[in-house]
């Protein structure tokens, strides 16, 4: 009967002071580091086949530039390039690594190289550090510290984060998913890995310092508390959901203080949310089921979607709102707060989209080992998809993964473009976007389980 082979291998990913922080439409430059970012890689082999899953502290990573990396990592491994999966926390203090961006390209290209060689250099300790391993399941729950962004207002529309205490919401448009899933990797002679799974915004720190958000913390706290453990969060679905608690009880804004966007961030918070994804781990950990593993298996397909095309008539108004933000007059725009952010994003998806394309491509992907599962999308996904995924029929556990070997953007519901809000307007996929990604996912379990 063949074994299981479980190896895992951390590399440190820092960037250089002045490096470009990636997010908020505006320059952002690393002046100090609040702790180290890290490329976290765990290695899995049985019955001959192998696969990697390498998780980094960045925010994404474009398809064009996450693919080259997995084809260098599996010339160098020989791990085939369809089961290498490269998942970004997600982190909104980490550093621009694509490299289309428009300010200092000779520092990103510096640190997309760098990049390169320590995610290959963790591939490869990994695969060095492979041992028999048994595989266990469970699922936790994480109260308290995920929120929907998207809110009701009083004059009907929909506003993503409106601010703490603010009059005008009405109600948060939908549900969080608290729940954290875990796979449990105890091995011979080695260090216990852990898998950890649930979605929510990394953009608690802000500001122009290197961290590694809450994702971070609760690597950290996981390998401090449990004994010979090591431990990999993989962040879900969580393109709609933040830890902003815009209706606060006394004590839940310690160590939170209002940014320029109307949210509330503060490293002090990062640590209590890594406290709690952390703590719904160990409330699991000693009791989760262990399992058998027959089955080592992945899979990546391209899924191609119609762009969300700009209106003739929307374009001048997207131009002058694009025109004034490039040139840093954002005061001559009529909006504040995520507002002001809002309209940015539109009028950039809009001024880029003019000339097309008419559709992209988006690489999913889904690693399964035994009855448990990791599904891949290359962005942002609402909450509703990473539940439709797990209930995939079949699986033991499913998890879904964000930013996974690409990063192209927003995936909202159909729900969602029709409400409006900083995400649809964002996104530069044509409505319908979320259900596809849904359809492609179950898709690729499906032929999975039947051998295809």
């Amino acid at each position: 009967m063949n074994r299981l082979n479980v190896g895992f291998a951390r590399v440190n990913i820092t960037p250089a002071m002045g490096t470009p922080i990636s997010g908020y439409y505006v320059v952002r430059l690393a002046e100090r580091v609040l702790d180290e970012l890290e490329a976290t890689a765990v290695a899995f082999e049985l019955g001959g086949k192998r696969a990697l899953l390498i998780s980094a502290d960045i925010s994404g990573l474009f398809y064009e530039f996450s693919k080259p990396i997995c084809e260098q990592i599996s010339r160098v491994t020989g791990v085939d390039e369809e089961a290498i999966f490269i998942v970004a926390t997600h982190t909104h203090t980490g550093p621009e690594v694509n490299l289309n961006r428009r300010i200092e390209p000779e520092i990103q290209q510096k640190y997309y190289s760098f990049f390169t060689s320590r995610l290959t250099d963790a591939a490869v300790f990994a695969l060095k550090d492979l041992k028999p391993a048994r595989m266990a399941y469970a699922v936790g729950q994480a109260p308290g510290i995920a929120f929907v962004r998207r809110y009701r207002m009083k004059d009907g529309s929909t506003r993503t984060n409106p601010g703490v205490n603010n009059p005008d919401t009405v109600s948060p448009i939908g549900t969080v998913d608290e729940r954290v899933g875990v796979l449990r990797f105890d091995r011979e002679g080695g260090e216990t890995v852990v898998l950890c799974n649930i979605g929510i915004h990394p953009d608690t720190v802000g500001g122009c310092s290197i961290s590694a958000d809450w994702p971070g913390f609760t690597r950290r706290i996981l390998e401090k508390t449990l004994d010979n453990t090591r431990a990999l969060l993989l962040n879900g679905a969580e393109g709609d959901v933040n830890h902003v608690n815009t209706s606060p009880a006394p004590g839940q804004n310690n160590d939170l203080t209002m940014d320029f966007d109307d949210v509330m961030r503060g490293y002090g918070h990062a640590r209590h949310m890594g406290l709690t994804v952390a703590g719904a781990v160990m409330q699991v950990y000693s009791k989760a089921a262990y399992v058998p593993v027959d089955r080592l298996e992945a899979r990546k397909s391209i899924l191609r979607h119609p762009a969300n095309l700009p209106r003739p008539e929307e374009l001048p108004l997207a131009h002058m709102y694009n025109d004034l933000h490039r040139a840093g007059r954002d005061s001559e725009i009529p909006f504040e707060g995520m507002e002001l952010t809002t309209v940015v994003a539109e009028a950039e998806r809009m001024v880029e989209l003019e000339h097309g394309p008419k559709e992209f491509e988006l690489c999913m992907g889904a690693l399964a080992i035994g009855d448990a599962a990791l599904v891949g999308i290359p962005g942002e996904p609402f909450t509703q998809i990473g539940r439709e995924l797990k209930q995939a029929p079949g699986w033991q556990l499913v998890m879904p993964l964000c930013c996974c070997n690409g990063y192209e953007g927003y995936f909202p519901t159909m729900d969602a473009y029709l409400e409006g809000g900083y995400e649809a307007r964002s996104s530069i996929f044509r409505p319908g976007v979320a259900e596809a990604v849904i359809k492609s996912g179950l898709r690729l379990l499906e032929d999975i389980k039947k051998g295809v």
